[in-house]
C-alpha cells in the first residue's frame, strides 16, 4: 500500500528526515513514534506532499507520488488529519463535511456524497445533533470527530493521523481510537498514526516505528515493542504492559 525509501527532507539547511524508511501493508495500522521535533508530522506533510523531499521515493499503491501536488495526492486516495484539528470554523459542520469530498465532485453524484454524509453522522451522532453548528463553537473531542469525518468522505484508502488524541479526555480519546480501529477493521482503510499516547497506540496498530532525531532506531510488532523495556522507559511510562 505505501513503501517509502530512503526519504530525506530539509527546512531550509535543517535536515529533517534522514534516509527514512518504512513500509504499511493494506488494510493495516501502523504508529510513528518519537519526541517532539523527531520529525514525525514532517514525514506526514512529506507523503501528503506539503512539502517536497530532497531524495529518496514514496510509493502509493504501486505508484510514485513524492513529486505529485497535494490535491492528485488526495485524488488517489490519502487523507490527512492533520495535528490541532484545524476543521474551518466559521462553516457549519455540515459544510466541512462536505468539503472534503471536494476531489469527488466531478466523478460521483450529489447522492454518493450525501450518502456517506450520513454513514458519519452514523458513526458520530454527535455531529448530527451538531451539523448545523459552527465547527468553531465546537469542543475538541468533537471537532477531533469531524476531522477524521471530513477525512472519511474522501473515500480514502490511507488515512494519515497526527496525533488524534492531543488535548483530549480519556473517555473522547478511548472513543476516538475505537473509532479508528473501527475503520481499519470493518472499512479496510490502511492508517498511519503518529501519536504521543504510545500505549493506547500501539494496542489498535499492527506494528510500530519510533523515529529520533530524522532516523527510525526501533520498528516491529506493536505486541513486541509495547514489552520492549526501552521503549516502555522512553514512552510508556515505565515497566508496566
Amino acid at each position: 500500500m505505501l513503501e517509502i525509501r530512503n526519504l530525506n527532507v530539509f527546512y531550509d539547511q535543517v535536515h529533517v528526515l534522514k534516509d527514512v524508511s518504512l513500509r504499511l501493508e493494506k488494510g493495516s495500522c501502523l504508529t510513528l513514534l518519537g519526541a517532539n521535533g523527531a520529525g514525525k508530522s514532517t514525514l506526514i506533510n512529506a507523503i501528503c506532499g506539503l512539502i517536497g523531499p530532497a531524495s529518496g521515493s514514496i510509493v502509493f499503491a504501486g505508484r510514485e507520488i513524492s513529486r505529485l501536488p497535494a490535491y492528485r495526492i488526495v485524488g488517489l486516495g490519502i487523507a490527512q488529519v492533520p495535528e490541532g484539528r484545524q476543521v474551518f470554523a466559521n462553516m457549519t459542520v455540515r459544510d466541512n463535511l462536505r468539503l472534503g469530498a471536494y476531489a469527488r465532485l466531478s466523478k460521483e453524484g450529489k447522492k454518493d456524497i450525501q450518502a456517506d454524509l450520513e454513514k458519519v453522522f452514523d458513526m458520530f451522532p454527535r455531529l448530527r445533533e451538531r451539523k448545523n453548528q459552527l465547527s468553531g463553537t465546537l469542543s475538541g473531542g468533537e471537532q477531533q470527530m469531524l476531522a477524521l469525518g471530513r477525512a472519511i468522505m474522501s473515500h480514502p484508502k490511507l488515512i494519515l493521523l497526527d496525533e488524534p488524541s492531543l488535548g483530549l479526555a480519556p473517555l473522547v480519546v478511548s472513543y476516538i481510537f475505537e473509532m479508528i480501529s473501527r475503520l481499519r477493521q470493518e472499512g479496510g482503510i490502511s492508517i498511519l498514526m503518529v501519536e504521543q499516547n504510545a500505549r493506547a497506540a500501539l494496542r489498535i496498530a499492527n506494528r510500530g516505528c519510533v523515529l529520533e532525531t530524522g532516523r527510525i532506531t526501533m520498528e516491529g510488532l506493536s505486541s513486541e515493542l509495547i514489552n520492549n523495556p526501552e521503549l516502555q522507559k522512553a514512552f510508556l511510562g515505565g515497566s508496566r504492559a
